[in-house]
């Protein structure tokens, strides 16, 4: 074997090898990925039960309800659906009816969402960018939000 033909083959198993890394991380990282869906995403998508994603939009007005052991189920709309959410756990101060959001959690087989996590915006300026793309696209966006200072346009 002459030393063009080593020189060759050390080349081709090196970029073998990094090209099975690359493969391998890139393949962890998609089972890490949770991507953001609005109520209309999920019902077009028709997310699997048991995935988990992150779901955002406006909390219904009048849909809170609080029980016991800090348990609270209220709805979170786009305008266009609404998907009601389960959640165990202190929400943020700022969490309230009309209030932009996104939970991260599950869905469940009936359709409903067990969230795990809440994040609400951090003050009466503040959109989530996610929330505020979905409402453009939806048609739901006021021109009133960009009118105030700090707002995700």
């Amino acid at each position: 074997m002459t030393r063009k033909q080593r020189r060759l083959i050390l080349i081709g198993a090196g970029l073998g090898v990094l090209g099975l890394a690359t493969a391998l991380v890139l393949s962890a990282l998609n089972e890490s990925i949770v991507f953001f869906n609005s109520p209309t995403d999920v019902v077009e998508k028709r997310i699997a039960p048991g995935a988990r994603i992150r779901l955002g939009g406006l909390v219904t007005p009048g849909s809170v309800a609080r029980g016991d052991n800090l348990e609270t189920r209220f709805a979170v709309t786009d305008g266009n659906n609404t998907i009601p959410v389960r959640y165990r756990g202190i929400l943020p101060d700022l969490f309230r009816e009309g209030q932009g959001i996104v939970a991260e959690g599950k869905l469940e087989s009936g359709g409903a969402f067990i969230a795990d996590t809440v994040l609400a915006k951090h003050d009466e300026n503040y959109m989530p960018k996610e929330v505020a793309d979905a409402l453009k696209k939806q048609g739901h966006w006021k021109d009133d939000y960009t009118k105030k200072p700090g707002v995700t346009r």
